[in-house]
């Protein structure tokens, strides 16, 4: 499986707010944020992960690089500015393995590293039966602007929202998906599309069968506020 992570967002946001350091060498719970993720991916028996990094932060090229040799597996990096993360995620895809699942997530998504675990099992067996793909999904509404995500009584999903309407979950910022899912991203590109959330609605608009894993707690580090609030979190 190819393990991927965004971390070409600028941290404006947190840079606004006295934050000097680099959004994806945030310390949370005594690790960079990325350093986290790499931990984590390793644990869980990654041979090879995919980063794109911002190429106006160029510490972060560099940390990386100077940790390579410290991960139990093979470390791509790609250096660019997009204006999405499903830019972002078209960025990688060039540099992953598209015979393979991919398991991705954003830099600032802060999730307990045992649900992550769950999920990854729970993504392979749902591979197994024929599923395209799991989403990690939360009850926490962390995020300024969520997408709501309606789940069926079988755990499938049925779709992707700006507004609430009856949805319990909202999106993890967590994605599992199958090869499948790299021509409907070419095809979002193509037709000058953007956001991530809209590559989700393509998913299900072109038929792919995805399950929704309830991750329970999880937030996104957008301010400074959020750091204390995830190092709560995890504490």
């Amino acid at each position: 499986m190819n393990y991927a992570i965004i971390a070409a967002g600028n941290g404006s946001r947190l840079a606004q707010e006295g934050v000097a350091t680099a959004k994806p060498l945030v310390t949370i719970g005594g690790e960079p944020m990325i350093g986290r993720l790499l931990r984590i991916f390793g644990e869980c028996g990654a041979r090879t992960v995919n980063v794109i990094c911002n190429s106006d932060m160029p510490e972060v090229a560099s940390w990386l690089d100077s940790h390579a040799g410290s991960f139990p597996f093979s470390l791509r990096v790609t250096e660019k500015t997009t204006p999405s993360s499903m830019h972002s995620l078209y960025e990688l895809s060039a540099i992953m393995d598209k015979s393979e699942p991919f398991l991705l997530t954003t830099v600032d998504t802060i999730f307990r590293e045992e649900r992550f675990r769950a999920m990854l099992h729970a993504m392979e067996k749902s591979l197994a039966d024929g599923f395209d793909g799991m989403m990690g999904v939360t009850t926490l509404i962390d995020d300024e602007k969520p997408l709501y995500v309606n789940v069926d009584s079988r755990g499938e999903i049925t779709g992707f929202h700006d507004k609430k309407d009856n949805c319990t979950y909202v999106s993890a910022g967590i994605y599992g998906l199958s090869p499948k899912s790299f021509t409907i991203l070419s095809q979002c590109i193509e037709r000058g599309e953007s956001r991530m959330r809209n590559f989700q609605r393509a998913l299900i608009a072109e038929g792919l069968r995805l399950k929704a894993f309830d991750m329970g707690d999880v937030m996104d580090v957008d301010h400074a506020e959020d750091i204390i609030k995830a190092e709560g979190m995890l504490a």
